[in-house]
């Protein structure tokens, strides 16, 4: 006797995106109880700050190491570390959000290693972005730069999906449009640093560092701007 084929009713989640998350969601969980005085007595309370101070990625220290010439290890990390350390709990969990929603879309469709370098040269471009075009004291914290894009990843399968479905690919960057846009209503409503500038570059990185995982895809591109 035969049985029926059964299928989960949700797909799994790639290993590597989920492991990212438990990743951010651990650090973020020791960081909310001891905030709450949970974890670590009172020295706890402190470890937030601490871990900004040490590992957010600050443009004047970039500004210095650039005018010296000195690259101290304990600089560098910040370039690739910063994502990992938010300024509180809410600000942690929408980037986690947006992780695991885009994250299972580039690594299904891209491949792990298409994941981890979007995320990981995207944080790399938007600390970039960040230290080199502001001359911004405060300092650059959270996921969202990498996650931006892993957008970028997701807003280029959109786009190919509609140019070869003969559709306007411009409705590709409607995510993208409407999250800077929320982040413009609430920097005026609220008050905001300018780390969209560190969204939008690792968007952009997220997005033009899909064409070296899609085969074809550049050479396509190339060709269409030929033709015309």
């Amino acid at each position: 006797m035969t049985h029926p084929h059964q299928e989960t009713p949700v797909n799994p989640m790639p290993p590597v995106v989920v492991a990212l998350f438990l990743v951010l969601a651990g650090i973020e969980g020791a960081f909310a109880l001891a905030d709450r005085g949970l974890l670590g007595g009172a020295g706890g309370v402190g470890w937030r700050i601490e871990a900004l101070n040490r590992f957010g990625f600050s443009g004047r220290v970039m500004d210095w190491m650039l005018q010296t010439g000195q690259t101290p290890a304990e600089h560098l990390v910040r370039f690739l570390a910063y994502p990992f350390v938010h300024a509180s709990f809410s600000h942690a969990l929408f980037a986690m959000v947006i992780l695991l929603a885009m994250g299972k879309l580039v690594a299904e469709s891209l491949g792990t290693l298409a994941f981890v370098a979007i995320f990981m040269i995207s944080a790399l471009a938007g600390a970039l972005a960040y230290g080199l075009l502001l001359d911004d004291p405060r300092l650059l914290v959270g996921a969202y730069p990498p996650v931006y894009g892993l957008i970028g990843g997701y807003t280029f399968l959109l786009w190919t999906g509609l140019g070869a479905m003969g559709q306007a690919r411009y409705r590709a960057f409607t995510l993208i449009g409407f999250l800077l846009g929320i982040q413009l209503i609430f920097g005026v409503l609220f008050g905001g640093g300018s780390d969209w500038v560190a969204d939008v570059a690792g968007f952009a990185t997220g997005f033009f560092l899909s064409f070296l995982f899609v085969p074809g895809a550049l050479q396509r591109v190339l060709a269409k701007f030929k033709r015309d």
